[in-house]
């Protein structure tokens, strides 16, 4: 405990960023990292309390008052260490994570939680910065080949695991980068994509290859198929390899089945989103998805649909209006009632602060235009009682919409994947597979494993990062018949 009073001196110090006239004039990321003395006092805040409930709160079980402490002591190599034990990719959750370890910190019943995630950042680009970060390659190679099919945090985290007990592992990534949600979902204002290629180094001198650019499956509609150069049957990967992990995203949408869907001007979300990722990168795309100038309508409250308000605003839009079909959540949790669990509240990102009218308990009716183009949205308000959404009488609306974005969530991973390998899966269409005992994260193919939203739906990145490295021991166990790897 690096202070002990300093819970009681301090306040929480959120990190600075560059004001919205300033960062919606490019795509860089505008939130800054704390500096070596913010950091300490955010370490002091620490109360090294007698149950760290961050600890469970964080689906890695990061160690946090420990490098908390090694912070306020200047220690930062330490820290490194210590922060790396448990979650391999840190700049990524440091950036993305939600941080429900700061809702379970002891501070936050009755104060502002400790900046959990800013200290982990600082951490991280401190490492980077003063070249600490190195490769750890294998003492001795076992032989073994393991083939791990996504490249999301959930296959770099288990990739990077096998390699470095010896295993050759293979990494397929069906499109033309790497980094799976991570490359092409998420905005390069939240996360530059320079940080997954600095890892994907790391990576490849540790042993792992990487293969861009193929398929593993079948039966594929058209427009997946025409993103990859090659396609691998399953059979074939098995027959190749020990092991299998399938680690791909959940990349099913949900969709909005009103009248009027099929008009042009109406896509999901992450139709729009690559597109923007992959001209930053240098492409050249032609009849790129474009907000400029037009009256944008975003249907979904998430994340994804905040990253489309972002990308909207940095185009140039007329106007982005966000709907959400649920109520509006308080602004303030009831804290004696939901600690430490993730509470149901207000939350406006930066995105929001960038610009966006946004609204609750709104449900689509129906999309109209002329010429085949959607000129506007007909909408009602709902009410909520006892779990059932009911219309308000006389509550129907309409808005101006040029373009409208469908980002409702992900229902399940891709079905021509799983139904290729022949696993059995749960009743929302991911693969089967348990988290305890003997057959964790085994399906029902014993030589196919799964982890992260391939297995679980639609989640956190640390999550992924947690199940791949859960993973990873899983299957070195059925390797090797032991494990060293951390679970």
């Amino acid at each position: 405990m690096g202070k002990i009073t300093g819970f009681m001196e301090f306040e929480r110090q959120e990190e600075d960023h560059l004001e919205p006239v300033a960062r919606l004039k490019n795509y860089k990321e505008f939130v800054i990292t704390l500096t070596d003395a913010q950091a300490k006092v955010q370490g002091a805040r620490c109360m090294d309390c007698g149950i760290p409930f961050c600890n469970t709160g964080c689906p890695v079980n990061n160690i946090i008052p420990d490098w908390n402490d090694l912070v306020f002591h200047g220690n930062y190599r330490h820290a490194l260490e210590n922060l790396h034990s448990t979650n391999n990719f840190p700049e990524f959750t440091g950036r993305i994570c939600p941080a429900p370890c700061e809702s379970a910190c002891t501070l936050g019943i009755n104060d502002d939680p400790v900046g959990i995630k800013s200290i982990e950042r600082k951490i991280i680009d401190t490492g980077w910065e003063h070249g600490w970060v190195v490769p750890q390659p294998p003492e001795h190679r076992t032989g073994r080949k393991v083939a791990v099919v996504g490249s999301g945090p959930a296959g770099l985290a288990a990739a990077q695991q096998l390699a470095r007990v010896g295993h050759d592992v293979t990494v397929f990534e069906k499109s033309d980068r790497l980094g799976g949600l991570l490359r092409y979902g998420i905005p390069d204002f939240k996360m530059e994509k320079d940080l997954i290629d600095r890892r994907v180094e790391q990576m490849q001198a540790e042993g792992v290859t990487f293969r861009t650019g193929v398929l593993i499956g079948k039966d594929f509609p058209a427009a997946v198929s025409n993103m990859a150069r090659d396609t691998i049957f399953p059979e074939d990967l098995e027959k190749e390899f020990d092991a299998v992990i399938m680690a791909g995203g959940a990349e099913q949408p949900r969709d909005l089945p009103v009248p009027g869907r099929q008009l042009k001007g109406v896509h999901f979300a992450m139709d729009f989103l690559p597109q923007q990722n992959r001209v930053n990168a240098g492409d050249k795309l032609k009849d790129q998805l474009k907000a400029t100038g037009k009256h944008v309508i975003v249907i979904g409250g998430g994340d994804t649909g905040s990253d489309c308000v972002g990308t909207s605003n940095r185009h140039g839009a007329a106007s982005v209006t966000q709907f959400e079909l649920l109520p509006q959540p308080p602004e303030h949790e009831n804290k004696p009632l939901v600690w430490p669990y993730w509470p149901t509240r207000l939350r406006t990102s930066s995105s929001h602060e960038e610009g966006c009218e946004r609204d609750w308990a709104v449900a689509t009716k129906r999309l109209e235009g002329k010429g085949g183009k959607v000129e506007k949205l007909i909408a009602c308000r709902v009410e909520w009682k006892d779990g059932k959404m009911t219309e308000v009488p006389d509550s129907e609306f309409e808005l101006k919409a040029d373009l409208v974005l469908l980002a409702m969530g992900f229902v399940s991973p891709v079905q021509q994947v799983l139904d290729a390998f022949g696993v059995q899966k749960d009743p929302r269409g991911n693969a089967r597979a348990t988290t305890e005992g003997e057959l964790a994260y085994q399906t029902s193919n014993p030589k196919v494993f799964t982890a992260g939203d391939m297995r679980r739906g639609q989640s956190l990145v640390v999550w992924a990062i947690r199940e791949g490295r859960q993973c990873a021991r899983a299957v070195d166990e059925f390797l090797m018949g032991a494990s060293v790897l951390p679970r």
